[in-house]
């Protein structure tokens, strides 16, 4: 399995996801076990990364480089790159809708 790293960006972006779910949905239990399903779907992914397709679409390409792969869990997009032959690096995780 590869190690992971997440951005900055990712991490707000987890955050964020956990926030909106306990607190302005008022629904803290759901919020951690979304977080716990999405941590698990990530780790799945690292065991096998290359089974994600590159992204071409110029948007994924200009904000995130030629080699951004992306693994759906939802309604959310996690954006990552696999940084060298140990680590996989998670640039985004975002609403799916968002990115093309």
């Amino acid at each position: 399995m590869y190690a992971l790293e997440y951005s900055e960006e990712a991490k707000s972006d987890i955050d964020n996801i956990a926030y909106w779910i306990a607190e302005e949905k008022g629904m803290p239990k759901t919020a951690f076990n979304y977080m716990e399903r999405l941590s698990e779907a990530i780790k799945e992914m690292a065991k096998h990364p290359m089974a994600y397709s590159i992204r071409t679409s110029p948007t994924a390409v200009l904000e995130y480089g030629l080699n951004v792969r992306r693994m759906n869990f939802e309604k959310f997009a996690v954006l990552f790159v696999i940084k060298d032959e140990n680590t996989i690096y998670i640039h985004r995780v975002i609403a799916a809708k968002n990115i093309t």
